[in-house]
This record gives C-alpha cells, sequence and structure tokens, in this order.
C-alpha cells in the first residue's frame, strides 16, 4: 500500500468524484423539437430519438373502422387547434387497427394542419414511450410542459399485470397533480384490456379485500382518467374482404377478384382469425407471389 501522501490525496479525490456523479444525475440532452415530426422517448437518457420515417399505413386504407376513425381524427385535430380534447384508450380485439390509427391521425391532422398554412412548430408532434417506460412519464411531460409544439405521447399495448403498481404513477400523471397535466400533451394508449388489467386480478381483489367495491374501484379508476373509449371489435367477413381489396387496390396487384376473395378466405381459415393485420400479412404474401414491391 502506498504512503505517498499525493498518491492517497488523488485516490481520495478519485472517491469523492465518482461519489459525486453518482449522486447528482448527468443534465439531459437539451430536446430538439423541430428535428422530426414523431419521436421515441429514450428514458435510460431522457432524450428523444427522432423517427424520420414513421412505419404507417394511409389513413384512406384503414377499413370497417370508419366510426372510430372519425372519433379519433376529430379529436386529434380539436386538441392540435388549441381546443379542448380527451386523452384516448383504444381497447378491444387484436390486429384491429388501433396502434396504425393513431399513426394515421397524426399525419391526416398534419396534413389539414399544412393545407390551413402550418409549418414548423405548429405540426403535431407524436411521441412513442414504451410500456416499461411508463414510470419515467413524469419527466417526460414535464420536459414537454414549456415547448411551443402540441404532443400525443403514446403508448402501445398498454397493460399491467399482478404485483405491477407502475399504473398508479400513470394515474397520477393524467390527473396532472398539482400542476394539472401540461394543455400542450395528450396521453393515447391501445390495449387489449377495457381496463388496463387483467380480469383475474380484480376478481382475485373482489374476493380477498375487506372492502371489495373500494379494492376493485382502485384498479378500474385508471380507465376512467381515459375522457374517450374507442372499442375496437372483432372482424366481419364483409370488413375483412374490403381491407383486401383496398391494399390490393392500392399497391396495384393485379389478381381478378373472385381468386383475391377465395384466396383471402382461405388465410384467414388457416390464421384463425380476420383482422386488419391478416388482411395485411395476406397482401404481403400475395405480392410477394405476384414480384411486386410494397412501398
Amino acid at each position: 500500500m502506498t504512503t505517498d501522501p499525493i498518491a492517497l490525496l488523488n485516490s481520495k479525490l478519485d472517491r469523492l468524484i465518482a461519489a459525486l456523479e453518482r449522486a447528482v444525475p448527468p443534465v439531459p440532452p437539451q430536446l430538439d423539437l423541430d428535428a422530426a415530426d414523431a419521436f421515441v422517448w429514450q428514458a435510460s437518457s431522457r432524450s428523444l430519438q427522432p423517427v424520420r420515417k414513421v412505419n404507417r399505413v394511409d389513413i384512406g386504407l384503414l377499413k370497417g373502422i370508419d366510426r372510430s376513425r372519425d372519433m379519433l381524427v376529430d379529436n386529434t385535430e380539436r386538441f392540435a387547434r388549441g381546443l379542448p380534447a380527451n386523452n384516448v384508450l383504444l381497447w378491444g380485439a387484436r390486429g384491429m387497427g388501433k396502434s396504425s390509427l393513431v399513426k394515421a391521425a397524426q399525419a391526416e391532422v398534419n396534413a389539414r394542419l399544412a393545407a390551413d398554412g402550418a409549418t414548423g412548430s405548429s405540426t403535431l408532434k407524436l411521441i412513442e414511450i414504451h410500456r416499461e417506460d411508463i414510470e419515467s412519464l413524469p419527466d417526460l411531460m414535464g420536459r414537454l410542459r414549456p415547448a411551443p409544439q402540441r404532443f400525443i405521447v403514446f403508448c402501445d399495448d398498454l397493460s399491467f399485470d399482478h404485483d405491477d403498481t407502475s399504473y398508479k404513477s400513470l394515474k397520477a400523471v393524467l390527473d396532472g397533480g398539482i400542476e394539472g397535466r401540461p394543455d400542450n400533451v395528450l396521453f393515447y394508449a391501445t390495449s387489449n384490456r377495457r381496463h388496463l388489467l387483467p380480469r383475474d386480478m380484480m376478481e382475485n381483489e373482489r374476493s380477498t379485500a375487506i372492502n371489495p367495491g373500494e379494492a376493485v374501484e382502485e384498479k378500474v379508476s385508471l380507465s376512467d382518467r381515459f375522457g374517450l373509449w374507442i372499442g375496437f371489435h372483432k372482424c366481419s367477413q364483409d370488413d375483412y374482404l374490403a381491407m383486401v381489396t383496398g391494399y390490393a387496390q392500392a399497391f396495384g396487384l393485379d389478381v381478378d377478384e373472385e381468386t383475391l376473395r377465395r384466396d383471402a378466405l382461405e388465410w384467414a381459415t388457416t390464421r384463425g382469425a380476420r383482422s386488419g393485420r391478416v388482411a395485411w400479412q395476406y397482401v404481403q404474401d400475395l405480392a410477394g407471389r405476384l414480384g411486386v414491391r410494397l412501398s
């Protein structure tokens, strides 16, 4: 062990610096909100990753969900224009276009704003937050509050399992706490569960609690924070075929109507389901067999 006083002093200074670095978090990077119209929130670095090309479907290709489409676009446009609007929960059947509709609605509203001459900071921004980062949502909201832009913060496939208490953080954010929810931020979420929690979890609370009603109310009250619920139900055969036909026409797939119908129904039968996702998967397979690139 060294007895050099200079070396000992340097060692102690190194330990002190390391302790300070652990105690004081680094300053988060400045958010460049004009870098793109869509971002992904990186909770670990407290930064926004710009998404240059969003994986989205044109809103005109989303068939069989007309009422849901109109409700979401209307709510989103009101918010983008500075009018009152609600947080939205899109819930229901798998593969029926919930997340696709959110992304398509943002593009549609921005197209309408552009037609009115809006540019730059006037466009509506979409920020995706991953389910596992929900606890960092208050930090993201706080960073967006002073910005001049308006934001849809979007969480896809949101749900909570047993012993997961992060839903309480989400409840607090949606209510806004003392400051209130930022006027320039709305929260959109998709889920297969109407109340975001598994049914057996709520049933267990009901059966074991001293006051079953209050226990279940604590869990169910999360979904009540969403002012607008939009339900997505299982796809009818006619809607499924309309989706397939719409995609085929949009991408110029040269196949006769009867063959398209027969093959599309056979594809759905082998998958055991009809949905927008199944329709898109069939069209991808069809385009590949025809040698047509989808863009």
